[in-house]
This record gives C-alpha cells, structure tokens and sequence, in this order.
C-alpha cells in the first residue's frame, strides 16, 4: 500500500470516529437534558469564540508544561533505560528500587511538591515528569534486554565497538518500544495536567475546566475540555510523525 493511500485513509478514519463521537454526544444530551451536559454545537462555538481569547493562553500554557515534562522524561529515562538493560550487574541493585517505588502514585506527593518548588510551573513540570519517567524507564529497559545477543555480536565481530553497538543495534531495536511507552506517556502526562493544574494556579486548562464548573458555565467548561483533548490529540500526533521519520524502516 502506498503512503498516501494510507495517510488518506487514517484521514477518513479518523473523520468518521469524530463523527461518531459527536452523535453520542448529541444523544447523551437529548437523553440527559441537563443543562451541564450541552450539546456538541455550543460547545464547539464556545470552543472557537473562546480560543481566540483566554482559552489560548491557558492551552500554551498547559501545552508548554506537558511538552517540557515529556521531553525532560525522554532526556532522563532513555539513557538510564538502555544502559541498565543491557548491564545486568548494576540493573541487579537499581532494578529493586525502580520496582519498588514505581507502584506508588506519585501524585500523593503534590502537597509536597508545591510545599518545596512553589506553585510556578517547577512543581507542576517536575510532578509530570517523574510520572513519565518511570513508564519510559521501564519500557526502555525491558527492550534494551530483549535485544538479540546474536545482533550485538555480529556488529562486535566487525570491529564494532560498545557506543557502535548502542548506535547501530540497541538504540534501533528500541526505538519502537520507546516510542509506544512515549505516546501512553504522552496520555498520561494530560491526565497528570489536569490534576496539577486544577488547584493552587490561574494558568492551564486544568484551572480553565474547574473555574467554568464553578460558575456552572457548561459551554465553557466543555469548551476547555475540547481543548484538553486537541493537547493530546496533538502530543500522540508528535510522536506519531516521530515514528514514522525515525522507524522508516517499520513501513516497508
């Protein structure tokens, strides 16, 4: 199948999946006929009037938060991920405390974490980020182990040595792991954002929603929630455009 064929495809697809969405939606207010549950057409027109105003800055701003903590996790767990997959002695002794504080959610630490970085961006960023560092770090380390030793030493039979065999072996043979831990990465950071950003900020589309709930202004509060989804719809987006640049060789 050809590129574009299939690029036009996944746009009819995805056509078709919004509007399928919107009929739901419309049938759940018709059924609900609740005056907090609008129908798609106002919150829509919400959505666009207000995008051109205030609902602009608190996307950008949830936008930057949710972007630099993602990117920070990538810088931070990679690295970490594949040398400790294929170094099986120091993995024996970091392994432990990795697994050990991974199940503990992280988001009980918000009260601290604001107690000691304020509430600026720096709390919100480094919550985000040590959520999405440990799913990138793990995913990462069990495909750096899951590499073929037979890949490695073919490589090191030619003369490769150990930053030739990360290069040309390990980094490729994870890249499409990585990349999957990155885009549910990418879902969690949003979920993560909206936490964050519900209390102790006047910035960020987790305030937008809860402030538009508080004045039961429904139009509002399903305009930011649109917006909350074009964020990870947009993040998913990235890392697909990613894939199919860095994993080229996945599509033939």
């Amino acid at each position: 199948m050809k590129p574009g064929s299939s690029q036009t495809q996944g746009g009819v697809g995805l056509l078709i999946a919004a509007a399928v969405l919107l009929g739901l939606w419309q049938l759940a207010a018709v059924v609900v006929n609740n005056q907090m549950l609008p129908p798609p057409l106002a919150a829509l027109t919400s959505f666009i009037q207000l995008a051109q105003g205030p609902l602009a800055i608190h996307l950008w701003s949830s936008f930057y938060r949710a972007g630099y903590s993602i990117l920070l996790s990538l810088v931070l767990a990679v690295p970490l991920g594949l040398f400790l997959g294929r170094n099986p002695r120091v993995d024996h002794w970091v392994a432990p405390m990795i697994f050990l504080t991974y199940p503990i959610p992280k988001i009980v630490f918000l009260p601290l974490v604001l107690l000691f970085l304020g509430i600026g961006d720096a709390s919100k960023i480094f919550l985000i980020t040590l959520i999405v560092f440990y799913q990138i770090l793990v995913t990462t380390r069990d495909a750096a182990k899951g590499v073929p030793e037979a890949d490695i030493l073919s490589l090191r039979s030619l003369g490769g040595g150990p930053w030739a065999v990360y290069r040309h072996v390990i980094v490729p043979a994870c890249l499409p792991d990585i990349l999957t831990a990155l885009r549910i990465s990418s879902g969690t950071a949003v979920a993560v954002l909206f936490l964050v950003e519900s209390f102790a900020t006047v910035e960020g589309l987790g305030y937008f929603i809860m402030d538009a709930w508080t004045r039961a202004s429904a139009a509002e509060m399903f305009a930011g929630i649109i917006a909350m989804g074009v964020l990870g719809f947009v993040l998913i987006l990235g890392v697909d455009l990613m894939e199919r640049y860095l994993c080229r060789w996945r599509q033939t």
